[in-house]
């Protein structure tokens, strides 16, 4: 069963936790508090969907390192700083690291909730984008190493006859290694096949019997 995309607050001060959960929460998001950086690290699974609703400034580790730790582990959940400082410099590194908005308390709980509203979708995005890549990826493969040389030249827009001449094989075997190429990526255009080829970043492939380099 699919988890529920959950608000995790992270906050050291009890009274803020209380608040902006009872807040969203009569909002209809689920909500998951913790009052350190370190008590969410632990227990935070990367396949949970959701947003990070975090506090800047916390003892032990900040709301910062934070970010640099997730960073680190490639967790690219979508982050909202909340401040209770003024702290322009921070905000402007934050947005650099890639958090998605910065707010100082005391702060609109509408303006929260556009903000997690927002996380939330640009995470359900990504998730969506990533499953179809390993979808593709999966199928990709699948492809024979001769499969594969059809599959980029034709993505180049390399006619059969040109694909044949290339690979130094005959125009029906291409025709054949086309069909079975577009017929095991699902492709039903050209286009199609470019954009499986974009997705599984084989796109660069420009010689036969080059390996890509997939992630």
């Amino acid at each position: 069963m699919e988890s529920r995309a959950t608000v995790f607050l992270v906050d050291d001060e009890p009274a803020v936790r209380d608040a902006v959960s009872l807040f969203l929460m009569s909002k209809g998001h689920v909500v998951e508090l913790f009052d350190s950086a370190q008590a969410f690290l632990d227990a935070y699974q990367p396949d949970r969907p959701g947003c990070l609703v975090l506090d800047i400034r916390m003892p032990g580790m900040s709301g910062m390192e934070l970010q640099e730790e997730l960073t680190r582990r490639q967790i690219t959940i979508p982050i909202i700083f909340i401040s209770g400082h003024g702290d322009v410099p921070i905000a402007v590194k934050a947005f650099k690291a890639g958090a998605l908005d910065f707010l100082e308390k005391p702060f609109d709980n509408h303006k929260l909730l556009s903000c997690i509203e927002m996380a939330m979708q640009r995470d359900q995005e990504r998730r969506r984008r990533q499953t179809e890549r390993t979808e593709m990826l999966s199928r990709y493969r699948q492809l024979t190493p001769r499969e594969r040389e059809v599959m980029v030249l034709v993505a180049e827009g390399k006619t059969n006859k040109d694909v044949a001449r290339r690979l130094d094989i005959s125009h029906r075997t291409v025709e054949i290694h086309r069909r079975r190429v577009m017929e095991k990526l699902g492709a039903a255009s050209v286009s199609d096949l470019v954009s499986v080829s974009v997705l599984c970043g084989v796109y660069e492939l420009h010689v036969p019997n080059h390996q890509p380099v997939l992630e």
